[in-house]
């Protein structure tokens, strides 16, 4: 199997079920950005000295690829079974959010991004997660999707912001408290 197929050589592209649009339909701005934010999350997870998040990653990563799957099919014409989300993925996010907040120090300020590698993606993870979040909505008012993924990727950037502060205290590094100049 070749890698290119020169089918979308015209500025089209399929999706499943067979339909197809122009490449840059909000459907397919909004799964290439949750394969973009699927990449980010990879790079974070090799950039995280110690292991302790990497299976939790691993299991983001895998509804990534759920929810790009689910956003990539044409509710009109698939017939593919496709694997879906359920709302204890939502509460998977929200359980381990909770248990990184608790031993952290209460937020008085905004924080700067940065002190490590690690944090810095991991600002930029949620900040993509904010774009998927902003395209699904988009495709929402055209085609709604499955209302769990705009649950889940709106925790999702949650957990990622949760993790750079977390990973701030586990990297000894220091928050930067945002001080407005007024």
């Amino acid at each position: 199997m070749k890698v290119y197929t020169k089918k979308g050589d015209q500025g089209l592209t399929s999706l499943i079920g067979g339909t197809k649009v122009p490449k840059n339909h909000i459907r397919i701005e909004a799964y290439g950005t949750v394969d973009e934010l699927n990449s980010w999350v990879g790079l974070l997870r090799d950039n995280i000295p110690q292991s302790g998040h990497t299976g939790f990653l691993l299991e983001i990563q895998d509804r990534l690829f759920t929810i790009g799957s689910l956003l990539a099919a044409d509710p009109e014409t698939s017939r593919m079974k496709l694997p879906q989300l359920s709302e204890t993925d939502v509460e998977s996010l929200e359980k381990k959010i909770d248990e990184m907040d608790a031993v952290l120090p209460r937020m008085r300020s905004f924080v700067l991004p940065g002190g490590h590698p690690a944090i810095s993606i991991s600002h930029i993870t949620r900040c993509v997660c904010r774009r998927a979040e902003r395209d699904v909505v988009h495709l929402s008012e055209t085609s709604p999707p499955d209302p769990l993924i705009i649950k889940y990727l709106n925790r999702l950037s949650d957990y990622f912001f949760v993790l750079s502060r977390k990973l701030t205290l586990e990297l000894g590094s220091d928050e930067s408290p945002w001080s407005p100049r007024m």
